[in-house]
């Protein structure tokens, strides 16, 4: 019923994503062959491009589970064809992750697609459209991390290794963020539908500030520090251990020196 009634223009991959996919794969071969003279600035370009093809499918999955749902307006606002320029909130979706990326090494998350809520029935149907976005967040990071809890790292050059964990570090950091149950965000969207109705009117005035609100409380210190405890907990059960995480941010940010350590290949 919902696919059929999308035209197949509005489901056609977009030459943009394409063209990030082939900006991924060259990147990423430069840095795993070390063609680049500076393997840092490949490390950036890599981890970069990765990172918004995250963004996208992260969107993609909110649309696509949302088509499923009812909603078939989707298609028309070319969510579906993982575009970045389509999406609702281009700034926050796609700018602003990028430039936390790059400032802090935070996978920030991004404005979520608009979904016309009222096509769809069923709470359960609701929360899905919310947590199938960061839930793509955790299968980046699985794959991300796979050569490192499959203990496959046997010929796999540093650079490349430290690239995949701090990449693994931002799908981490972009999944946990999203399922926090802040308005605004994808965790308060997964339990909204299940709270009272003036629960939700009284909450609904705070969604815009949501976002801005954990990045304030990220500020603090002691939240800081919890935080990343958390996250290096983790990436450390998944095999990514702490010199990984470290040079992947000191590689990634080449214009700050990197450390002589991380340039030496094991």
């Amino acid at each position: 019923m919902t696919t059929a009634a999308t035209r197949r223009s509005d489901r056609r991959i977009s030459s943009v994503f394409v063209g990030l996919l082939a900006v991924t794969a060259v990147t990423g071969w430069a840095t795993w062959s070390g063609f680049a003279e500076q393997p840092g600035v490949a490390v950036f370009l890599f981890v970069t491009a990765a990172w918004i093809v995250s963004l996208c499918l992260h969107e993609y999955a909110h649309a696509r589970t949302a088509l499923h749902g009812g909603d078939i307006s989707v298609g028309a606002k070319g969510y579906l064809t993982l575009n970045p320029l389509k999406y609702t909130h281009a700034l926050l979706s796609i700018v602003l992750p990028v430039i936390f990326v790059i400032m802090g090494g935070i996978g920030l998350p991004g404005g979520a697609v608009f979904i016309e809520r009222g096509r769809i029935r069923g709470r359960w149907r609701h929360s899905l459209i919310s947590a199938a976005g960061p839930l793509t967040n955790v299968l980046f990071a699985v794959v991300c991390t796979a050569p490192f809890w499959l203990g496959a790292l046997n010929g796999v050059p540093s650079d490349f290794r430290f690239a995949l964990a701090f990449l693994a570090l931002l799908q981490v950091t972009a999944a946990i963020l999203n399922f926090l149950p802040v308005p605004g965000l994808d965790g308060y969207g997964v339990i909204e539908p299940w709270l009272s109705y003036g629960v939700r009117r009284q909450v609904e005035p705070f969604a815009p500030f949501g976002l801005l609100f954990v990045f304030a409380l990220l500020w603090v210190p002691s939240i800081n520090s919890a935080f990343f405890h958390v996250i290096d907990s983790i990436l450390g059960g998944l095999g990514i251990g702490d010199l990984d995480r470290y040079c992947g941010q000191e590689l990634y940010r080449f214009w700050q020196g990197t450390n002589a350590y991380c340039s030496v290949s094991p």
